[in-house]
């Protein structure tokens, strides 16, 4: 089942640095990835996982299984 575009970028937006998007699309090992990056550094690094989402919802526009996301 397609997943929605809208929800993958406001996922990103809003909760990014923890890789909810990812886990959203099935990007497994990205979202963990990031996860770790923010809670382990004590959100220091958590700018440097923000920056990652925001390429993600740019550039990514099909989901782990290869299925295209919904408008």
């Amino acid at each position: 089942m397609p997943k929605s575009r809208l929800a993958y970028i406001l996922l990103g937006v809003f909760l990014g640095s923890l890789g909810v998007h990812n886990f959203y699309a099935g990007y497994t090992g990205k979202a963990v990835a990031q996860l770790l990056i923010t809670l382990l550094s004590g959100s220091i690094l958590g700018l440097i996982s923000y920056i990652w989402a925001i390429i993600d919802i740019c550039t990514v526009t099909r989901d782990a299984q290869g299925v295209a996301f919904t408008n």
